[in-house]
């Protein structure tokens, strides 16, 4: 059993469980060691799996109850299209989110359509302009802020006149957040620029450095930010 059929496998069967399972128990029913059982439960806790321990004679290995998700009903297709999608936000600043959703859309997957599905899946490929690992900003810090409409102040790397980034042209921006922009393959933190004075689209592989300031920005006229993206071929995603 490969390692994601095996923790697909351990998922389900907390899931059902009536009573802890130790990971000595989990090991024999896997066939591996306690210390591989370990591991993969490490691994599911930090894609967002709400697994947790109990202690004592009687402890081992438990999942919330509330971790479920109504029948969906979806077919291979659906579910690859979800995954997929969801995948396509591992560089955006909703990666953290997006990684949680797609291990609840797998543990709930029917059990026909996960080989299928893995399979297709591990033959699509994504050129991202920057991987997510080698951002300097934690994307997830972007997400927050953008929802709570902060003011930030942003140290925003240069670009030369070919477009290349050049350190020679490094600004400071306190930028009330917008939104976000999907351009190419590069997202943009959208704002009004205090130092322009008018919305600009900042491409988040260049932040190197991001603060949030401790005030509440001005209200603007939403409407100027809807005229601003009437420039471009935009589409809505609700």
């Amino acid at each position: 059993m490969k390692r994601a059929e095996r923790q697909y496998a351990l998922v389900d069967l907390l899931r059902g469980a009536r009573r802890p399972w130790s990971a000595a128990r989990l090991a024999d029913e896997f066939g591996v060691s306690s210390r591989t059982i370990e591991r993969d439960i490490a691994s599911l806790q930090l894609a967002g799996v709400p697994i947790y321990a109990d202690h004592g004679a009687a402890g081992g290995y438990s999942i919330l109850r509330e971790y479920s998700l109504p029948p969906l009903n979806l077919s291979a297709t659906e579910s690859l299209a979800v995954l997929a999608g969801l995948a396509l936000l591992d560089s955006s600043p909703y990666q953290g989110a997006a990684r949680r959703a797609r291990a609840k859309i797998a543990a709930v997957m029917k059990e026909e359509h996960r080989a299928p599905v893995q399979e297709v899946l591990g033959t699509m490929r994504v050129i991202d302009a920057v991987a997510a690992t080698d951002d300097v900003v934690p994307l997830g810090m972007l997400a927050d802020v953008i929802a709570a409409r902060r003011v930030v102040r942003i140290t925003y790397l240069g670009e030369d006149e070919n477009g290349a980034p050049d350190p020679a042209g490094t600004t400071v921006r306190d930028v009330e957040t917008m939104g976000l922009l999907r351009a190419g393959d590069s997202w943009l933190l959208s704002g009004w620029c205090r130092l322009r004075q008018a919305i600009r689209g900042f491409r988040i592989e260049r932040i190197t450095r991001l603060e949030i300031l401790g005030e509440e920005p001005a209200t603007r006229d939403p409407a100027s930010w809807e005229a601003d993206l009437a420039r471009w071929p935009t589409r809505r995603l609700a």
